[in-house]
C-alpha cells in the first residue's frame, strides 16, 4: 500500500500561538503600556508587516530585494498627501504656497479621497515592483545583481524625490497632518485606534502569506529558490512566479507604509532610502528568514532594542547596535528562530523504532509538471 507523506497541521500548533499573541497585542498590552508607548510599538509593528514581505520574496523565493524601503516610502507618501489635504481642508498644504504655488497640482486631486488614497498607496508600488520585475526577471537577472538594481531604482527615487520641493516639499517630507477620518492624530484614542489597527494588518498579512507558501504557489516559490531552471524545464514560468511575489511584497510594503505615516506624523525622503531597506534586510535575517514568525520576530526585536540602546546610550547606540547584529548573524546565521529550531531538534527525543522493526514506507513522489505518481 502506497503511503503519501505531507505535512500536517494542528489546529493547535496553527491557531493557539496566533490566538495567544492577538490576545496579548489587543487586550494585555493596551492596558499595561502608556500611550507613547502603544505609538511606538504600533510603529513596530508596521515594520514588521514589512518584513513579512521581505521574508516572502527572500527567505522563500531567494531573492533579496534592497528596495522595500522604496515601496514602503511609496505607500506612506500617498496616505500622507490625503491626510495633508484633510488638515488644509480648502486651502492649499501649507508648504506649497512658499514655493509659490497657487493651485492644486493634479498629482494631488485623487488624494482627496482615503479610499483612493490606501488603494493607490498599495497599487502604486506594486505597479513599480511588477514593471521592474518583469523587465529584469525577463533576462534572467538573479542573485547579488538583482539586489543592486533595486538599491539603484531606491537611490535614484530618494534624489527625485528631494528635488520635488514644489511638489512634495522636498528634503523636508510631507507634514501637517493633524487629523485621520476626522479625528485628531494627538487623541490618546486615536493613537490605540491606529495601533489596534496595525495589529489586525499584521495578523491579516500574516495569515496570508501563511496560506501561501502551504499551497502550491509557495511550493513553486521554493522551488524558484532552490532550482529555477528545474521549474522552467518542468513546465512552469519562472519569470511569472517572481513577477508576482515581488509585486505581492512590494503591496505589503506599500500597506505598511500606510499604517506608519499617520502614527509618525511625518514621511521624507529620508525614509526611504537605501539605510532603511538594508534595515529591513537585518530584521529579517536577525529573526530567521524562510520564517514568517521569524520575520515578525526580527522586526520587533531589532527596533525594540534600537529604541532601547539609543535612549540609554545616545553617543555610542549605533556601535552597539551593530555589533549585536554582526554576533548575531556569526553565532545563529539561521536567525533566532532557525537557532531555536536546531536547538529543539537536537533535544528532541528520538521515538523512532530501530531500524531492524521499521517497517519500509513507499512514499509518492509527485513530478511537479504532471501531477503523477512516479
Amino acid at each position: 500500500m502506497m503511503t503519501t507523506l505531507r505535512p500536517r497541521y494542528s489546529l493547535a500548533r496553527d491557531w493557539l500561538p496566533f490566538i495567544a499573541c492577538g490576545i496579548i497585542l489587543l487586550v494585555i498590552l493596551p492596558q499595561a503600556l502608556s500611550t507613547f508607548q502603544i505609538n511606538l510599538l504600533g510603529r513596530f509593528l508596521t515594520y514588521a508587516i514589512v518584513a513579512l514581505g521581505l521574508d516572502l520574496i527572500w527567505g522563500y523565493t531567494g531573492m533579496m530585494s534592497l528596495g522595500q524601503g522604496l515601496f514602503f516610502g511609496l505607500g506612506a507618501y500617498c496616505f500622507a498627501m490625503y491626510l495633508n489635504l484633510e488638515a488644509a481642508g480648502k486651502n492649499l498644504p501649507e508648504f506649497m504656497p512658499l514655493y509659490g504655488v497657487t493651485e492644486l497640482p493634479w498629482l494631488w486631486q485623487p488624494f482627496h479621497s482615503p479610499i483612493v488614497a490606501i488603494i493607490l498607496a498599495i497599487a502604486i508600488p506594486m505597479l513599480v515592483a511588477g514593471l521592474l520585475g518583469f523587465m529584469v526577471f525577463r533576462s534572467r537577472v538573479q542573485g547579488v545583481y538583482f539586489s543592486i538594481i533595486t538599491q539603484a531604482l531606491t537611490a535614484i527615487v530618494a534624489l527625485l524625490l528631494v528635488g520635488q520641493q514644489q511638489l512634495i516639499n522636498g528634503t523636508n517630507g510631507i507634514t501637517e497632518m493633524r487629523t485621520i477620518f476626522g479625528y485628531k492624530l494627538s487623541d490618546p484614542n486615536t493613537k490605540l485606534a491606529l495601533y489596534i489597527t496595525s495589529a489586525l494588518v499584521l495578523g491579516g498579512v500574516f495569515l496570508l502569506c501563511r496560506f501561501l507558501i502551504r499551497t502550491r504557489f509557495g511550493r513553486l516559490l521554493v522551488a524558484v529558490r532552490d532550482d529555477e531552471n528545474r521549474v522552467r524545464f518542468a513546465g512552469y514560468n519562472p519569470v511569472a512566479i517572481k513577477v508576482i511575489v515581488f509585486a505581492l511584497s512590494a503591496g505589503i510594503a506599500g500597506l505598511a507604509g500606510a499604517l506608519f505615516v499617520p502614527q509618525v506624523g511625518i514621511i521624507a525622503p529620508k525614509q526611504l532610502d537605501i539605510t532603511a531597506s538594508i534595515e529591513i534586510v537585518i530584521w529579517v535575517a536577525v529573526g530567521g528568514r524562510g520564517s514568517l514568525v521569524g520575520a515578525i520576530l526580527g522586526a520587533l526585536l531589532v527596533n525594540t532594542g534600537k529604541s532601547v540602546i539609543s535612549s540609554a546610550r545616545p553617543d555610542i547606540w549605533q556601535f552597539i547596535m551593530g555589533g549585536l547584529f554582526v554576533g548575531v548573524v556569526l553565532l545563529f546565521p539561521k536567525g533566532i528562530v532557525g537557532a531555536f529550531k536546531d536547538l529543539t531538534q537536537r533535544f528532541k527525543p528520538n521515538w523512532r523504532m530501530p531500524s531492524s522493526t521499521t517497517p519500509n514506507l513507499e512514499v509518492e513522489t509527485t513530478s511537479l509538471a504532471t501531477g503523477e505518481q512516479q
